[in-house]
């Protein structure tokens, strides 16, 4: 994999980037947040795939038909750099997740950066129903943000455990308490894969620190979901990081947040 933009990551421009190399440049910054005194730990990002004109998905409707191996080596990264994965339900069931590892290969990165083996799925559902492939995990590998309203809550409880269970707000699912708890848990450094619905929340909500995204050699033509839902707000961006392989683009690209005087 080839290094375009090297941005903050140290390493020379065209580089030629080995898993360890790939696994640095995509590092999270530390403090993740703050200005000055002010410092919120912790740091969101996303990782999308998007075909050459926009679609999230390829013709039949999923995401594995539009990415490759060079989009699966930064993903496989992205994930090792994290604490927990979030994921949005109908994601989850559509693309059909089960339970969360690391590759062998990134697992000793992942503990030199003082990562835990365990990578928890983080399944967002205002139902509060657990989707099929994550059924009866009580050990803390699938945990399920709902509201306290949802029709399913109850069922859940039982099904992964209270413990594995966020109630994040009541009528609906409040993402500002969501990211609170689960940095009480210690889970400070967050991938969402969305779908395009839960990122736009996420976006429009103000809690996105950096897009991660991959523009796939592809065109899909015809109507296909964008990869920021309806919610999502204007943001202005900046590029960070920039890769290449095999016709593929990937990159990083921070959110700009409006800061104002006193």
């Amino acid at each position: 994999m080839r290094l375009l933009v090297a941005g903050s990551s140290g390493i020379d421009p065209l580089t030629e980037l080995d898993e360890a190399a790939l696994f640095a440049a995509y590092a999270p910054p530390s403090p993740a947040r703050g200005h000055g005194d002010h410092v919120e730990p912790g740091w969101l990002r996303c990782n999308m795939v998007t075909s050459l004109d926009g679609a999230a998905t390829g013709a039949d409707g999923m995401t594995g038909s539009i990415n490759n191996a060079a989009d699966r080596a930064v993903f496989d990264v992205l994930r090792a750099s994290s604490h927990a994965v979030v994921v949005g339900a109908g994601t989850i069931r559509a693309e059909g997740y089960v339970p969360l590892s690391v590759p062998a290969t990134l697992v000793g990165l992942r503990r030199g950066r003082g990562l835990p083996d365990a990578l928890p799925l983080v399944v967002i559902s205002h139902r509060g129903e657990v989707p099929p492939t994550l059924r009866g995990r009580r050990d803390g590998s699938v945990l399920m943000a709902t509201p306290e309203n949802a029709p399913g809550l109850s069922r859940t409880r039982d099904d992964l455990g209270d413990s594995n269970v966020l109630v994040c707000g009541d009528g609906s699912l409040d993402l500002h308490a969501l990211i609170g708890q689960l940095h009480d848990r210690g889970l400070t450094q967050l991938l969402t894969e969305g779908g395009p619905s839960l990122l736009g929340s996420f976006i429009a909500a103000g809690l996105v620190d950096e897009l991660c995204y991959t523009v796939a050699p592809h065109l899909v033509g015809g109507e296909h979901p964008r990869t920021v839902g309806a919610d999502g707000i204007p943001a202005a961006l900046e590029l960070t990081l920039l890769v290449e392989q095999d016709s593929t683009v990937m990159g990083r690209w921070s959110v700009l947040r409006q800061t104002t005087g006193d």
